[in-house]
C-alpha cells in the first residue's frame, strides 16, 4: 500500500503530495502500525483510509504536531496520531506521568493513584473513557503502583474527593467535560486533592517526551485488570462522598416537608444517578429527571453543545417537563457534572436562565447565611472565613465580605488556582467557604478542591426550598442582594478564531496601541483607568508596574479598569478556538436604576468590541446563537 501510493506523482494544492507523504508513512511505520495499528484495529482502519484517500489535510492535523500538556492536562479530538486522543497518546502521557510521580513521591507505591471517567466514546477511532482510564491503569500497575480504577462512570469531583478521602499520590479523570462529542480529555490531579499547576505541568511534560516508547507492559489491560493492584473505590467513594456532603445541610426538616418541585438534566453525562443520590442525602424531594437526557449517551442526540453554559438551547426540554409538572426550577449539569446551571420560571410565565456570575452571588451569599447560622457551635471566627473567585469573575463577593467582615480573595482563571489556593488557606486553618467561577463552576464543600456540579445542585435544592418556605423567588433574592451590596451586572461571551497569528496581532495591537510598548487608554468615549496584562506581568495599578497574580506567556490576559467602574478582561481560551471577554459594572449600594446600568454595559462592551475585537477586519465567528 505505501510503496504505490509513494509512487504515485500526485500534486495536491501545487504541492507534491507523494514527497510529504513519505515522511507521514515512515512516522506510521515508526510509531502507530507497529504501536497501536496491530493493538487497535479500528485506529488501523481510520489510518489506512487517510492514506488511501491521500487525505493530506487530515494527515497532517493528526501527525504534524504532538499535543501540549499543560496544567488543565490534555484536551482534543479522538483520532489516530500524535496531535488526538488514541490508545498511544494515553499510554505516553501515562508513563510521563508515572516516571514524574514516581521522581517526586518516595511513597507512591505504598499510596497509589485513583483514576475515574465519563461516557464519552468515538467507534469510528475505537477511543472510549473507558479504555482510555484502563490503560492507564495498566502504565502504573505495570511499574507497581496500586490504581483505584472506577468501575463505573463517575462526576469529576469523585476523583480529587477520593485523593484527600485515601490520602493518595495523584488522580486522572478522562473526560472531556462540556466539549463536542468527538473530544476527550485527561484531566490531572495532585495529592492536595487539587488540580496540577506549575511547576508540574512542565515537569509532566518534559517526562512524556523522555517515554515515548511503550513499556512492556503498557498494552496488557487484562492483567492491570486481574492484578492484586487494583481496586475498585466506587462503593465506598459514593458513600462517603454522601455522607460528607450532609455537612452543608442545614434545613433537613423544611426539605421533607418542602412542596418546590425542581427539575435536573444530566445533559446526556453522568449526573442523574449522583444529583439523585445527593437530593436523597438531603432528605429532599427527588428533582424530575428529563427522561430524555437522563442515561449517558457520548452522540448527545438533543443538543447541538453539551454544555449548559449556552443557555436556553440546551434546556429546552427541561422546560418543557417543567411546564408539564408545574415545576418552577432547573438544575442541568454539565456531561462530567462538575458544572451547575439554573434557570427559574418567571410570574411572566418566561423562563430566566442565570448566569454563573449571578449564581456566584446567590450561592455565596447563602452559604455566608448558612455559616452564621452555625457560628455558635465552635465554627471559626468571620476572621477566619475566606471566600474566592476567579479573576475574570463577578466582584460581588468582594463587595459582601467588604460588608460583612470575612475575607475574599481572587485568583487566575480555573479551579486549579483556587483549590491549590483553597488548599493553602486550609492548612493554615482558615475556613474556605465557597469559591467560584462565571463559567457555572462552584465549590460549595472543601472536601472536593475543584469545581463540583453535584453538592452544588444539593445545596441549590435546599436554598431553592427555604426560600420558597419564605415565599420568596431567587430572582426576587437576587435583587435583594445587589441592593445590600450593591449591583454588579456582567456581560459575557467570546468570539470563535481558530488562527493562532490572527489572535497573536489582536493581542499585540493593544499591547502597541499609540505606538511601542503603549496600551490603549480608551475605547470608544470610556477612560481607561488601569491596564494588568498577565501574559507579560505588567499592572498599571502597582508601584513597579509588575503584576501580582502569577504571568504566563503561553496564554493571552489583559485587563481593562474604566473610570465608570467597568472591568472587563480579554483572554484565550485553554481547551476551545475561543477569545472571550468578561465584562462587569460595579455599582455602589444604593444605586438602583439598573436598567441605565444595563444601557451603559451594553454601550461599553459594543465599543470594546468594536475597537479592540475588530470582528471583521479579523475574521472572527460571534458565539453562537
Amino acid at each position: 500500500m505505501c510503496s504505490n501510493i509513494e509512487n504515485d506523482n500526485y500534486n495536491h494544492n501545487g504541492i507534491e503530495f507523494a514527497h510529504y507523504l513519505k515522511i507521514y508513512i515512515y512516522f506510521f511505520n515508526l510509531v502507530y502500525i507497529f504501536c497501536v495499528c496491530l493493538q487497535n484495529p479500528k485506529t488501523a482502519a481510520a489510518v489506512r483510509s487517510m492514506v488511501k484517500d491521500r487525505a493530506m489535510s487530515e494527515l497532517q492535523k493528526c501527525f504534524g504536531a504532538r499535543m501540549e500538556f499543560g496544567t488543565a492536562g490534555l484536551r482534543a479530538a479522538m483520532g489516530p496520531g500524535v496531535s488526538c486522543m488514541n490508545d498511544l497518546t494515553i499510554i505516553q502521557t501515562t508513563q510521563g506521568f508515572c516516571a514524574y510521580l514516581e521522581q517526586c513521591f518516595t511513597d507512591l507505591k505504598q499510596k497509589g493513584v485513583v483514576i475515574g471517567f465519563d461516557a464519552r466514546a468515538h467507534p469510528p477511532s475505537g477511543g472510549s473513557s473507558k479504555r482510555f482510564a484502563c490503560l492507564a491503569a495498566s502504565v502504573l500497575i505495570s511499574r507497581g503502583v496500586p490504581v483505584y480504577l472506577f468501575s463505573d462512570i463517575t462526576p469529576t469531583p469523585y476523583v480529587p474527593f477520593t485523593i484527600s478521602h485515601l490520602g493518595l499520590c495523584a488522580g486522572v479523570m478522562v473526560t472531556a467535560s462540556h466539549n463536542p462529542k468527538q473530544d476527550n480529555g485527561y484531566k490531572v490531579y495532585w495529592a492536595n486533592g487539587a488540580q496540577i499547576i506549575p511547576p508540574h505541568d512542565k515537569g509532566i511534560a518534559a517526562a512524556i517526551e523522555q517515554n515515548l516508547e511503550p513499556w512492556p507492559k503498557s498494552w496488557d489491560t487484562d492483567g492491570a485488570l486481574q492484578s492484586s493492584l487494583l481496586s475498585d473505590p466506587y462503593q465506598e467513594i459514593h458513600r462517603e462522598y454522601c455522607k460528607t456532603i450532609q455537612q452543608h445541610c442545614f434545613h433537613r426538616e423544611l426539605n421533607k416537608n418542602s412542596e418546590v418541585k425542581i427539575v435536573h438534566t444530566s445533559v446526556h453525562g453522568v449526573g442523574h444517578i449522583f444529583v439523585q443520590a445527593a437530593f436523597k442525602a438531603f432528605d429532599l424531594h427527588p428533582p424530575y429527571a428529563v427522561e430524555q437526557q437522563k442515561d449517558p449517551d457520548p452522540e448527545f442526540p438533543t443538543v447541538k453543545y453539551p454544555n449548559p453554559e449556552e443557555g436556553e438551547g440546551v434546556l429546552t426540554l427541561s422546560f418543557a417537563l417543567a411546564d408539564q409538572e408545574g415545576a418552577t426550577v432547573i438544575l442541568a449539569n454539565d456531561p462530567d457534572a462538575d458544572r451547575l446551571a439554573i434557570a427559574e420560571k418567571q410570574e411572566s410565565g418566561q423562563w430566566r436562565v442565570f448566569s454563573g456570575n449571578e449564581l456566584g452571588a446567590l450561592l455565596g451569599w447563602w452559604i455566608f447565611q448558612c455559616w452564621k447560622l452555625q457560628k455558635g457551635e465552635g465554627k471559626a471566627s468571620i476572621k477566619d472565613v475566606y471566600m474566592l473567585s476567579s479573576t475574570v469573575s463577578s466582584k460581588i463577593l468582594r463587595a459582601i465580605a467588604v460588608k460583612e467582615g470575612f475575607h475574599f480573595e481572587e485568583t487566575l482563571t480555573g479551579f486549579k488556582w483556587m483549590g491549590n489556593r483553597a488548599r493553602e488557606l486550609m492548612d493554615q486553618g482558615k475556613n474556605v467557604l465557597f469559591a467560584f467561577e462565571e463559567a457555572i463552576g462552584y465549590m460549595c464543600s472543601p472536601a472536593v478542591l475543584d469545581k463540583d456540579g453535584v453538592s452544588a445542585a444539593a445545596i441549590a435544592g435546599e436554598f431553592v426550598s427555604y426560600l420558597a418556605s419564605k415565599n420568596i423567588t431567587l430572582s426576587h433574592q437576587l435583587r435583594s442582594i445587589y441592593e445590600e451590596y450593591g449591583y454588579h451586572i456582567s456581560k459575557n461571551s467570546y468570539f470563535i478564531c481558530h488562527n493562532q497569528d490572527t489572535i497573536k496581532q489582536m493581542f499585540e495591537r493593544l499591547r502597541n496601541y499609540d505606538g511601542e510598548n503603549s496600551y490603549p487608554k480608551e475605547c470608544g468615549g470610556f477612560a481607561i483607568t488601569a491596564v494588568r496584562d498577565l501574559t507579560t506581568g505588567y499592572d498599571s495599578n502597582q508601584p513597579d508596574n509588575k503584576a501580582i497574580l502569577p504571568t504566563s506567556k503561553s496564554s493571552q490576559m489583559i485587563t481593562f479598569t474604566f473610570a465608570n467602574g467597568g472591568v472587563a478582561t480579554i483572554r484565550t481560551s485553554g481547551t476551545e478556538p475561543k477569545i472571550k471577554y468578561y465584562t462587569e459594572l460595579c455599582a455602589a449600594p444604593g444605586n438602583s436604576d439598573l436598567n441605565q446600568l444595563k444601557t451603559e454595559l451594553d454601550n461599553l462592551v459594543d465599543a470594546i468590541v468594536e475597537h479592540f475585537y475588530q470582528p471583521e477586519k479579523n475574521n472572527l465567528t460571534p458565539r453562537p446563537e
